[in-house]
C-alpha cells in the first residue's frame, strides 16, 4: 500500500502485514490515517490520484457559503474514521480551487468523487449522512455495506 500523507503530502509505503491505522509518515511523522478528512489543494488531490495505491480516495467538493456542505461536513468527518484504512477522505474547497473544480466537472455542491487506481469510479451530489456515505462508498468499491 502507498499513501500520501495528509499533513505533508509525502508518499509513504505501508508494509504488508502492518496495520495502516498505526502507520506514520516517514517525513513528518503524522499518522497516515488520522480518522479525519484532510483539506487538499488541486495539486494535492492530483498527487493522491497518481500516488495512492491500495487505498481509494473520497473527495468532498464543497464551498464555505454552501448550507448543505456545512451540514454534511461533520457527517463526512464521521465517515472518515469508519472508512479508514480502505479509503482516505479529503476535502476540496471549490471556491479556493476553482481550476481543480472545473477539471473535475463540478456542477453542484456538495459533490463526492470516489477515486481508485487513479480513476474516478463513482460520483454523487447532495448531502448525505455518515451512514449513507459509508454505504455508498463501500457499494461503489464493490463491497457489502457494513452494519451501522
Amino acid at each position: 500500500m502507498q499513501v500520501v500523507c495528509a499533513a505533508c503530502a509525502s508518499a509513504n509505503r505501508v508494509a504488508d502485514g502492518r496495520d495502516p491505522r498505526e502507520a506514520k509518515c516517514g517525513r513528518c511523522h503524522a499518522k497516515l490515517f488520522a480518522g479525519a478528512p484532510a483539506e487538499v489543494t488541486g495539486d494535492g488531490l492530483e498527487r493522491r490520484r497518481r500516488q495512492n495505491q491500495g487505498v481509494a480516495t473520497l473527495v468532498d467538493v464543497w464551498a464555505p457559503w454552501c448550507g448543505p456542505c456545512k451540514m454534511m461536513a461533520p457527517q463526512f468527518a464521521a465517515a472518515a474514521a469508519r472508512l479508514a484504512p480502505e479509503v482516505q477522505l479529503v476535502k476540496l474547497n471549490s471556491d479556493a480551487e476553482q481550476r481543480a473544480a472545473a477539471e473535475l466537472n463540478i456542477r453542484s455542491i456538495p459533490t463526492m468523487i470516489l477515486i481508485s487506481g487513479g480513476q474516478e469510479i463513482a460520483r454523487s451530489s447532495g448531502a448525505m449522512s455518515a451512514d449513507q456515505i459509508v454505504q455508498w462508498t463501500r457499494q461503489a468499491l464493490g463491497k457489502a455495506p457494513a452494519a451501522a
